[in-house]
């Protein structure tokens, strides 16, 4: 058993990567034999993915005609922006009071190494760190729930992420904005830590509106 939904979990991540990714367009069907063999499995942990993707909204699957891509749109981003916010803050300020020492140097190791990323212009990096650093500040802030949401809409909105520091003024704002968090964080200032990592997530607001959503997505 445990193999099998080992088996069912890559297959998941595979596909769900995929669909958040950009490889599919919107409505595009995910026939289970072109997928299991592409990624040399059988049809069943094709199918138990594909079914696990419908209940979390990425994937419509219609009886007796199979199953269709069903994209991240402009307006579940936006969504997201408006709740983000809240739970981002929410999560710093858990993370203030909850995290442990071992925690802490984590998170000042990575913000070291997007600071040199950051210097050096290496986008694509950045955004593995910038991943990373949340991740942490995530699993810090002691809540399973908290963690679990916050990294699916971190998944969500990845391409819309990559955009947003893909400009070197933005890539020097967000390091900055991430430093100032954890100094907030490290001295124990929950109230200055949640208003930060707020005003964090609102500033990737505004640097996504230069673009649009449409053109991005």
């Amino acid at each position: 058993m445990g193999e099998r939904y080992s088996l069912r979990g890559r297959v998941y991540e595979s596909i769900r990567e995929d669909i958040l990714g950009g490889r599919y367009e919107q409505n595009t069907e995910l026939k289970e034999a072109a997928i299991g063999a592409e990624l040399g499995v059988s049809r069943t942990p094709v199918r138990e993915a594909l079914r696990q993707l419908e209940l979390e909204g990425l994937v419509n699957i219609i009886p007796n005609r199979g199953a269709y891509v069903n994209r991240i749109t402009p307006k579940d981003v936006q969504d997201i922006y408006v709740i983000r916010p809240m739970l981002e803050g929410l999560c710093a300020r858990w993370a203030t009071e909850k995290i442990t020492q071992e925690q802490l140097d984590g998170l000042e190791e990575t913000l070291c190494l997007m600071e040199y990323h950051t210097q050096k212009g290496n986008y694509e990096k950045l955004y593995e760190l910038d991943s990373l650093f949340h991740e942490q500040l995530y699993s810090a802030s002691g809540s399973r729930i908290l963690n679990h949401v916050l990294s699916d809409f971190h998944d969500y909105v990845k391409k819309v992420r990559k955009a947003a520091i893909a400009s070197q003024s933005r890539l020097v704002k967000s390091t900055e904005e991430h430093r100032a968090i954890f100094k907030a964080i490290k001295t124990k200032d929950a109230d200055q830590a949640e208003e930060l990592a707020k005003q964090h997530v609102k500033g990737t607001v505004e640097n996504i509106q230069l673009y649009g959503l449409e053109r991005i997505l």
